[in-house]
């Protein structure tokens, strides 16, 4: 059975079989009729010209959406997120990544305040034979039936933790981690994830899912470029230009690094007092982790507002990747090795929403 995780995100869908990772904008959209594919002086990457047809329906994803797409859909509504957009995000990583008709194990991951009430709908979304259709630049078709055997959803935060602790053959390297209590701050999209797992033991206390993802930042930097320019800007077409400092519409030029310095100061606050409300009583943490594409962007400013031993993700890697990563660890430990974790993850976890 082939391994393959999957992290359905809200700002990015992210995947690996072990061997190849793809990441792509949770973006869907309307698949049109392109006169003149690919790239103007030469090809451009399959993985930026995703085409799938699911349930019947075509859609351009990611990129492809972005560029080529009329009418594109990009939510940060839960229900509607896991609802209408996680299986074709889902199959559109699968089918790039794994073998037609080759039995799959998955893993998955949801944040810790909506597992309890999105894990069993994901699963049955997600569990089955499902037929695709790929279609490349070219404009050749590929079915392909995705036969996802066995699924696994975790508490996602925990996906950082297993990549840190196990290797690329899902053995237990870190083994620290199995003794010492970890606080873990994933900062994604749209989420902020907080937990703790005391010797591996989850603790319902010190977990909690907030609102406190990048996206809000996102959204206040768009707010003030609507007053200086006029328009508004999607706060999926800013990943980049945060990145670089600087926007340009319409011609002018729009310097984001002073108000991006100043917003991105306001979520590491906002995060670092959640932390020290929620964690009150856990004064006898030994390491705090702080992962996710959002949690690297604030790293900065949020660590010096973190009292205790501090760790963040390697400034070389892909930190949209450590989740994803883990996942695809842990399932290489449960169906590769048959040695099952004692984790607070998995099926046996089912935290309160809060």
């Amino acid at each position: 059975m082939e391994i393959l995780a999957i992290d359905i995100g809200f700002g990015f869908t992210k995947a690996t079989n072990g061997n190849r990772s793809l990441v792509f904008k949770s973006l869907l959209g309307e698949a049109t009729d392109i006169q003149f594919k690919g790239g103007i002086l030469g090809e451009t990457s399959q993985d930026e010209n995703i085409h799938i047809e699911v349930d019947g329906k075509s859609y351009f994803v990611g990129e492809m959406a972005e560029r080529q797409s009329n009418v594109r859909s990009f939510t940060l509504d839960q229900s509607q997120f896991f609802n209408s957009y996680a299986k074709p995000l889902a199959l559109a990583a699968a089918a790039r990544l794994v073998g037609n008709y080759m039995p799959i194990g998955l893993v998955t991951g949801l944040p810790i305040g909506y597992y309890r009430d999105y894990r069993e709908s994901l699963v049955k979304v997600l569990q089955g034979d499902h037929k695709v259709t790929l279609t490349s630049l070219n404009g050749k078709r590929e079915e392909k039936v995705i036969k996802i055997n066995e699924v696994k959803v975790i508490p996602q935060p925990f996906g950082s933790l297993f990549n840190l602790m196990l290797n690329d053959l899902g053995e237990l390297g870190e083994k620290r981690y199995l003794q010492e209590k970890i606080g873990i701050i994933d900062v994604g999209f749209k989420t902020a994830d907080f937990t703790v797992a005391d010797k591996m033991r989850y603790s319902e206390r010190g977990s909690r899912t907030t609102d406190t993802g990048i996206s809000r930042a996102f959204g206040m930097i768009a707010g003030k470029l609507r007053e200086k320019s006029n328009v508004s800007v999607e706060i999926y077409r800013l990943y980049d230009a945060v990145e670089r400092g600087m926007i340009k519409i319409r011609g002018k030029e729009y310097d984001l690094k002073a108000p991006t310095e100043m917003i991105f100061g306001q979520l590491a606050t906002a995060i670092a007092n959640e932390v020290d409300r929620l964690w009150s009583d856990d004064w006898d943490i030994d390491t705090i982790v702080i992962t996710g594409g959002g949690g690297t962007a604030l790293a900065r400013q949020l660590q010096p507002l973190i009292n205790g031993n501090v760790v963040t993700v390697d400034g070389s890697t892909d930190s949209r990747l450590c989740n994803v990563k883990g996942y695809w660890k842990y399932g290489k430990h449960i169906w590769a090795r048959g040695v099952p974790l004692t984790v607070p993850a998995a099926e046996a976890t089912q935290p309160q929403k809060q």
